[in-house]
C-alpha cells in the first residue's frame, strides 16, 4: 500500500556514439564504465531528509489521536 514505484532505467546508447569515438580518436570508454559503476554503487544509498516523518508514522499518530479523543469524550460526558 505504501510502496513507492521505482524509476524506470534504460540502457540507451546514441546511434552515432561508436562512430564519433573512432573519428575523434579518444578512448573514453574506460572513463564512462568507471563512472557508470560508481553511479550504480551509489544509486542504492538513500538520503534521509532531516525532520521528515514517514507516512506510516503519521497514520499511526492520527489513529492514536482519534482514539484518545474518543476516550476523553466518553469519560467527561
Amino acid at each position: 500500500m505504501f510502496k513507492q514505484r521505482k524509476h524506470k532505467t534504460f540502457n540507451y546508447q546514441p546511434r552515432f556514439s561508436k562512430e564519433s569515438q573512432t573519428e575523434s580518436g579518444l578512448d573514453s570508454n574506460a572513463d564512462t564504465k568507471d563512472f557508470i559503476s560508481k553511479w550504480r554503487q551509489n544509486k542504492g544509498t538513500k538520503v534521509k531528509t532531516r525532520g521528515a516523518m514517514s507516512m506510516k508514522v503519521l497514520i499511526i499518530i492520527l489513529v492514536l489521536l482519534l482514539i484518545c479523543m474518543y476516550v476523553l469524550e466518553k469519560k467527561y460526558m
